[in-house]
């Protein structure tokens, strides 16, 4: 994997100072804007996980759904939407989560998860941990089986790791 971290080192933009001062803020978007290196991406996802044998990619609103559908259709499963409230239009499982200021909900459509299914869980970054948190434990509660988090960038001195209840898995870290 070094070489996809090496890449993305030098793809990925810091730029200081936003969305406030003394923020410095991992700009993943020239990953986006670049085929070979969003390809790359991908690619290092599947290989990880078509050893895994998953059933389903969950991907989080909304950076984790520029991997998770990608994703999905390289290993031929589908792709289940991880949303905040209001934006899912039929009967849904939530969870509820902690912010630094307040609580926020995720949602997930109750049909879309089956009892059993190994699920990954993506987004594109990890930092303070609690959404990823509150996203696999909304999995569990639709009765599928978190069985990773996936994430492109992993900000490691955050300590967003030691939130989540399953196994971490990042293509860079800083």
């Amino acid at each position: 994997m070094s070489g996809v971290s090496d890449l993305l080192r030098s793809k990925i933009a810091d730029v200081p100072d936003f969305p406030k001062p003394g923020i410095l803020f991992k700009d993943i978007t020239p990953v986006l804007a670049h085929g070979p290196t969003l390809a790359r991406v991908v690619d290092a996802f599947a290989e990880r996980y078509a050893r895994l044998k998953v059933d389903a990619v969950a991907g989080i609103e909304s950076r984790g759904f520029l991997f998770a559908i990608p994703l999905a259709l390289r290993l031929g499963i589908g792709a289940v939407l991880v949303r905040k409230p209001g934006k899912l239009p039929r009967n849904t499982h939530e969870r509820s989560y902690e912010l630094e200021y307040g609580t926020d909900r995720l949602q997930v459509h109750q049909e879309d998860l089956q009892a059993g299914q190994r699920v990954v869980v993506i987004d594109d970054l990890l930092a303070t941990g609690g959404t990823m948190s509150a996203a696999t434990e909304l999995v569990r509660h639709a009765g599928a089986d978190p069985i990773e988090a996936a994430f492109m960038v992993e900000l490691s001195f955050l300590k967003g790791r030691t939130k989540l209840s399953v196994p971490s898995f990042s293509l860079v870290e800083y």
